[in-house]
C-alpha cells in the first residue's frame, strides 16, 4: 500500500548511482518503482544487484523490461566483438550506449504515466562520469520538455518533473550520501565487464570512478574484484 505517498519511477540499474537515487527517492518519502532494463548487455550481474537493492530498500515494486538494444550494437557493453577499454580514451568511449538514457527515460515515462506518477528519479552525474552525452544537464532539461510537450500527462499540465539528485556531485560525495541513508554498496555492481558472480575487473573506467569514490570519501570499498 502507497498510502498518501506520492508515486515516483525510479530507473535502478544495479549500479552505486542508482542504488543512491532510490535511497533518495525514499528518503524523500515517495513509494518508489524501481525499472530495470535487460538490453542486451554484456552481463547479467547488474540486474541480480537491482533485484537485490530494490529489495534492500524497500521498492513498492520493481520490474525488469526486456529492451534488445544489443541488435544494434554500437557499444562495448552490448557487442562482445568490442573490448571494454582499460584505460582512459579520448572524447566520448565506446562504452557509450546510443541513446540509451533517451529510451529509458521515455520508459520511464510511459509506466509513470499508467501509475499516475509525476515524479521520475535517474542517478545521471556530470561530474566523475565517463563523458557520455545523456548524462548532461541540458539534456535532462531538454528531454524534461520534450516529455511536457509529448505525453498526455503533459498536456493536460500534469507534466513529469525529473529528479537528478546526484547530477552535480563527486562520486565520494555519492558514496557519502548513500552511506549515511543506509545503502549497502556491497549489494552493487558497477564494473562494466564483472564476472557471472558479479566480481568486478578493477581496470574499466566504471572500476576507477567507484574506487576513486570510496577512496576521497575515506569509507572502505566493498566491491568484490577477480582473484580476491
Amino acid at each position: 500500500m502507497t498510502g498518501d505517498r506520492r508515486r515516483a519511477v525510479v530507473l535502478l540499474s544495479g549500479g552505486l548511482d542508482s542504488a543512491t537515487v532510490l535511497a533518495v527517492a525514499r528518503d524523500a518519502g515517495f513509494a518508489c518503482h524501481a525499472l530495470s532494463f535487460d538490453y542486451g548487455q554484456r552481463h547479467q550481474a547488474e540486474l541480480e544487484a537491482a533485484r537485490r537493492i530494490a529489495q534492500a530498500l524497500g521498492a513498492q515494486e520493481h520490474r525488469i523490461l526486456p529492451l534488445s538494444l544489443d541488435q544494434f550494437g554500437g557499444s562495448a557493453l552490448t557487442d562482445p566483438e568490442l573490448a571494454v577499454p582499460e584505460a582512459p580514451t579520448e572524447g566520448i568511449p565506446i562504452t557509450y550506449v546510443p541513446a540509451r538514457n533517451t529510451v529509458f527515460l521515455a520508459l520511464a515515462a510511459a509506466w509513470a504515466e499508467v501509475l499516475g506518477a509525476q515524479d521520475i528519479f535517474i542517478g545521471v552525474n556530470a561530474v566523475d562520469y565517463s563523458g557520455y552525452p545523456d548524462c548532461r544537464p541540458e539534456f535532462i532539461t531538454a528531454f524534461q520538455r520534450a516529455l511536457d510537450l509529448g505525453t498526455r500527462a503533459g498536456v493536460e499540465g500534469r507534466g513529469f518533473e525529473i529528479h537528478t539528485p546526484l547530477i552535480r556531485l563527486s562520486k565520494a560525495e555519492i558514496v557519502r550520501l548513500g552511506t549515511r541513508l543506509g545503502v549497502d554498496y556491497a549489494l552493487t555492481v558497477s564494473c562494466y565487464a564483472a564476472d557471472a558472480a558479479g566480481r568486478a575487473c578493477g581496470r574499466c573506467d566504471a572500476c576507477r570512478l567507484r574506487a576513486k569514490g570510496f577512496a576521497e570519501a575515506g569509507l572502505p570499498d566493498p566491491t568484490r574484484y577477480r582473484g580476491t
